[in-house]
This record gives C-alpha cells, sequence and structure tokens, in this order.
C-alpha cells in the first residue's frame, strides 16, 4: 500500500518497515496518468469496422440511388405520382419493421445477427432489379426488400456505435462511421458512371445491379468476420426488460418525446434527394452520366464534413449542429426556387446539400442516443428512425403527388415555407440554446452510471 509523506511517497510493507519509494518515477507516472486523462478517448476499431461495412453496402445502394430517378422518370418514363410512391415506400418500408428488429436484438442482445441479416436481405434484393424490369410493381417488391433489409439492420448497427464509444465522443464516433459510410456514398455513383460510359444505357442499367450486388456481399463479409458484437448490459431485476411495449414506453420519457415529435416534423418537410436531383434535371437538362453525378456531389461534400461536424456538435452541443444543419436545408430550397442557373447552382446545392446531411444524419443519434438505458437503446433508436422514416414518406408521397399539377420551382417554395414552420415549431419543442445544459447533463449522468455499472463489487479486486 503507497501512502504519501509529505513530497515523497512510502510503501509500506507488510512487517511495518517503510520504503521510500522514487520521488521521480511517481511523478512521471502521475504526469503520464494526467497527461492520458487530458487526451479523449480514441474512436473504438469496432466503429471502423462498422464503417467499413457501410462503406460498401453504400457502394452497392448509392450505385441504384443516383440513377433511379432518371431510370425511372426519364429511362420507364413512369409518372412522377409513381416515382412519389416508390421514393415514400423507400423512406417508410424500414419503419415497419425496424422497432421489430430492435426488440429482438434488445431482448437477445444479438445486435451483430440481426444486423446481418439486414445487410444480407439488401444485398439479394439488388438482383431483383434486372428481374423485376419495367414493372412498377416488380420494382415496389424489390425496393421494399432492399428497405426491410435496411429497416433491419439502422438500429442495431447504431446501437453497436454508440455502445462502442464512450459518452464523451458519441459524436465524433458516429461522425467516423458516417464518414466511412460517405465515401462508400461517393464512390457508388462514380462506378455507375464509368457503367454509362462503356456500356450503352439498357445494359449499363444491368451491369449496374449486379456490381451493385457484388459489393453489398463483401459488406456483408466484412461484418461477418471483423465486426465484435456489442452485447450490452442484460436487464438487471427490477429493470424494464427489452419488450415492444418497454421500446415504445421510453416515448414517455419527455426529453425524448420532444426529440422525437421534433425529428418526425422536420422529417415532414424533408425533399427526398430524389427529388432534389430531378428538379436539378429539370433545371439542367442533364444527361443520364450528369445525373449519377449529382450524388458525387452530395457525397463529396458530406465526406469532408462529416467528421468536423461531429467534433463541433460534440463541443458546442448535437441539437445545436442538428438544428442548424436544416439552415442549409433551407437554403438548398431557395436556390432551386430560384433565378440562379447553371454549374453554379449545382456546385452550391449539391455542397449545401451534403453539409445538411453531415449536420444532422449520425448528429441526431448521437444526441438522442445517451438518454436511452443501453438495455434499450436499440429500441429507442428504432423508435426515433421509425417515426422520421414515416414523417419522410408523407413528404415524398406529397411531392410526388403536387407536381403532377404543380410547377416543381413553386412546389419546392412550398416546402421551404414548411420547413421553416416545423423549425419554429422544433425550437419550441427543444431550445437550442439550451439544449447543451442538457446533453451535459445527460453526459454526466451516463458517465456515473457507467463508472458504478463498471466498479468491483466488494470483495474483489481489478
Amino acid at each position: 500500500m503507497y501512502i504519501s509523506r509529505g513530497r515523497g511517497t512510502v510503501a509500506t510493507t507488510g512487517d511495518g518497515s517503510d520504503e521510500t519509494a522514487d520521488q521521480g518515477t511517481h511523478v512521471a507516472h502521475v504526469t503520464a496518468v494526467n497527461e492520458d486523462e487530458s487526451r479523449p478517448p480514441r474512436v473504438p476499431r469496432n466503429v471502423y469496422a462498422l464503417g467499413a461495412v457501410s462503406l460498401f453496402t453504400d457502394i452497392s445502394s448509392e450505385m441504384i440511388t443516383a440513377v433511379l430517378g432518371y431510370y425511372l422518370l426519364i429511362y420507364l418514363k413512369v409518372s412522377t405520382i409513381a416515382v412519389g410512391t416508390l421514393d415514400g415506400l423507400y423512406s417508410a418500408v424500414p419503419a415497419l419493421l425496424a422497432l421489430s428488429a430492435a426488440y429482438l436484438a434488445d431482448r437477445y442482445r444479438r445486435r451483430k445477427l440481426l444486423a446481418g441479416f439486414g445487410y444480407g436481405l439488401s444485398a439479394v434484393s439488388k438482383l431483383g432489379f434486372p428481374i423485376a424490369g419495367a414493372s412498377v410493381g416488380g420494382l415496389g417488391l424489390v425496393q421494399g426488400a432492399d428497405r426491410l433489409g435496411k429497416g433491419m439492420r439502422t438500429a442495431p448497427r447504431d446501437a453497436m456505435i454508440s455502445l462502442s464509444a464512450p459518452s464523451a465522443i458519441q459524436g465524433r464516433a458516429f461522425g467516423v462511421h458516417r464518414t466511412m459510410d460517405t465515401v462508400g456514398a461517393f464512390l457508388g455513383p462514380g462506378i455507375a458512371t464509368v457503367c454509362f460510359s462503356i456500356a450503352v444505357t439498357a445494359q449499363a442499367f444491368k451491369s449496374i445491379f449486379v456490381t451493385s450486388f457484388c459489393t453489398a456481399c463483401i459488406g456483408l463479409l466484412i461484418l461477418v468476420l471483423f465486426v465484435t458484437d456489442q452485447r450490452g448490459p442484460a436487464a438487471e431485476a427490477g429493470t424494464a426488460r427489452p419488450t415492444l411495449r418497454s421500446g415504445l414506453a421510453l416515448l414517455r420519457r419527455r426529453p425524448f418525446r420532444r426529440v422525437c415529435v421534433a425529428g418526425t416534423l422536420l422529417a415532414v418537410a424533408w425533399i427526398s434527394d430524389t427529388f432534389v436531383y430531378l428538379v436539378l434535371q429539370q433545371r439542367l437538362d442533364l444527361t443520364a452520366i450528369q445525373f449519377a453525378l449529382l450524388a458525387v456531389g452530395t457525397s463529396g461534400s458530406y465526406l469532408l464534413l462529416a467528421v468536423p461536424m461531429g467534433r463541433l456538435a460534440d463541443r458546442i452541443g448535437r441539437w445545436r449542429v442538428f438544428y442548424g444543419g436544416h439552415a442549409a436545408l433551407l437554403a438548398v430550397y431557395l436556390l432551386l426556387a430560384g433565378p440562379v442557373g447553371g454549374a453554379l447552382l449545382a456546385v452550391v446545392t449539391l455542397s449545401l446539400h451534403g453539409l445538411y446531411y453531415a449536420a444532422t444524419d449520425g448528429v441526431l443519434m448521437a444526441y438522442a442516443g445517451p438518454m436511452l438505458p443501453a438495455e434499450l437503446r436499440t429500441s429507442g433508436l428504432a423508435v426515433l428512425q421509425s417515426l422520421r422514416a414515416l414523417g419522410a414518406f408523407c413528404s415524398s408521397i406529397i411531392f410526388g403527388f403536387a407536381w403532377a399539377y404543380l410547377p416543381a420551382g413553386d412546389l419546392v417554395l412550398y416546402f421551404a415555407g414548411g420547413l421553416v414552420l416545423m423549425l419554429a415549431i422544433a425550437g419550441v419543442l427543444i431550445d437550442p440554446r439550451r439544449s447543451a445544459v442538457v446533453e451535459s447533463a445527460v453526459l454526466e449522468t451516463t458517465a456515473v452510471e457507467s463508472t458504478a455499472a463498471q466498479s468491483p463489487v466488494a470483495g474483489e479486486t481489478r
């Protein structure tokens, strides 16, 4: 046992004699400990592994997403109503399965297994596009299968990230993951562009679908080999066991309920990427290759800004960054409806579009995660994601139907007004100026609970 005497340190031996410890060694040890404590924790390796899975999965999905609007509206010549319906399904179907998958993940604490099923289903669905051909119904089934896969994997994956990273660096951890995810989103449209460059349009679409399937399989293999499941603590006696009811019961918590309501309202005022790109295509009269490159612009901006936005969120407050990111989205709407045209419109719009995603996507999960108990974190994040997905579904349906009767510019302005209204309501529900104080209290509580959970019981040694 070591006790302090004046400036030195004394070791007390079992027979009562004292041995003076080396003072210099002690000081160096204390200095090293203090330096280690002053450094922020490192992002865990598991987050990087999950990021690699998302990277390849996003290459796969964004190859198709980048060209899907053009494929439907220009190549297959379906109506904007059909495009809006398919796009709405793209957003809403994950909500149908997300809570059930999250319940299973929390109940049995097999988050990696559930995520693996989701990634696998999305991979297999890519083979359905060539089979569906020009059938809108068939394409709807394929999209539904892909989105069911997303609904199964998203909440377990985000819960593994949240449980892998210390509370103090949640924003940075999600930022690192989203950056790697966005590398895939950046590369996917580029690969699709190459397919268009070396093949005629019909063959190019087929090659995109097959290449997308192969790339998704690589992501699934990385998940199996390199990701460690974060099972989290089992529910203790007297605490809520993971059930569908206990997951929904999280909405009784006022702070989390307010986040869900505010996030859902903002999702209702969101214009999907498909329609943003189609409005740009209409204004700039873009070719298939040029259309595929629009997603590269958004992904490139997101890629550069995801980690800086995550760090900024950890420093000044995650809700502030999330809320402020919608100012970039509002600027996108005004540009789409404004008089500016040409290359400048595309460059500025896509840059702001990427900034919006960097400031909102992972940041919202990082803000909400610490509010939730570890044993129900997957379910809580699934509730939030499902509600936002339903809001996005309503948005796409409304935009698709309205575009059949209104000019695109006028419609975008209406959505801009709706976004301003939703921001005002969200600002009342969660004041951005006071949210950082609430976040600090949540993080302190989480840190205390984590320390208590990791402390040895009486009679044990570390």
